[in-house]
């Protein structure tokens, strides 16, 4: 895309920020927001949008995952915590198709098999992930960052002369309000803290408009402002997404988590509250300590 076409894209999201502002209440939110586009439409009818059932898998003797069952339902915040080599990495590479399980089923909604399907496809169904190191494209901006995320074509042609149209611009700007960024639209990414990177690449999964996010250790090397802006943006998420959260950070897990699942040994120790898995023996013998 050229210059000139990239000042007009970032002035018109400018322009319907201020919009965005005095709209509505929400800032303007639609009610369609995470909606899958692609053939395959998710099934959540049955109330989960995420199901895995007796899933095992080895490498080279080790079983990483035994038997594991667990379901996330549609708009839920679930945490993943445990002990390092639990499993929790593991689960995302089997769900995200990077990882094949030996045994098991894993279904995304009540009628899409993920072991049917490789880590693209995984991707266009509407499963986002993020790691734990950022990656943004640290010299570009803010604004060229998430309009290279869009659902758009991605050849030579289609990239110089394409142009934001109105509901993609609309998009941009309540994903740029939603990361805490609106101020930052045509800042360079390399030059955003630790955190801003962090919510950068979450808003780049956003403009995929993902049904289920897996977000590995988000607040690792975060401020405490940092991680606060962090629950702040995830309890935002809630409802209108699916999450799914490995951290080890208890106070920002207490803050945004409803059901925390514990890991150990690749397969669910305990699930509650976090003050009931808190309260649980097994749990403080081989994670929390005395």
């Amino acid at each position: 895309m050229t210059p000139d076409l990239l000042k007009q894209g970032a002035q018109r999201v400018a322009e319907r920020l201020e919009k965005t502002n005095t709209d509505t209440e929400s800032g303007g939110r639609e009610a369609s927001y995470g909606r899958v586009s692609t053939p395959g439409e998710v099934d959540v009818s049955h109330g989960r949008i995420l199901y895995l059932e007796d899933v095992s898998v080895s490498f080279d003797g080790f079983k990483a995952i035994n038997k594991l069952s667990l379901d996330i339902a549609p708009g839920e915040l679930r945490c993943i915590i445990g002990p390092n080599g639990a499993g929790k990495t593991t689960l995302m590479d089997i769900i995200t198709g990077k990882t094949r399980p030996d045994e098991g089923q894993v279904f995304f909604g009540s009628t899409i098999d993920l072991l049917r399907h490789n880590e693209p496809e995984i991707a266009q169904l509407g499963i986002g992930r993020k790691f734990q190191k950022p990656t943004v494209f640290e010299h570009l901006s803010v604004f060229e960052n998430l309009e290279l995320a869009l659902k758009t074509p991605k050849g030579v042609k289609a990239s110089m002369f394409s142009k934001l149209d109105s509901a993609q611009s609309d998009r941009l700007a309540e994903v740029l309000h939603t990361i805490h960024l609106a101020d930052s639209v045509l800042a360079q990414a390399g030059n955003l803290s630790h955190g801003q990177k962090q919510w950068l690449e979450i808003g780049m999964l956003l403009m995929q408009d993902p049904k289920l996010l897996l977000l590995d250790e988000p607040v690792a090397g975060m401020t405490d402002h940092e991680t606060e802006r962090t629950a702040e943006l995830f309890l935002s998420l809630k409802g209108k997404h699916s999450l799914m959260v490995v951290e080890h950070d208890m106070g920002f897990v207490k803050t945004i988590s409803d059901i925390v699942t514990v890991l150990c040994d690749g397969s669910v120790l305990a699930q509650g509250t976090l003050d009931q898995v808190q309260a649980d023996e097994r749990v403080i013998e081989v994670y929390l300590g005395r």
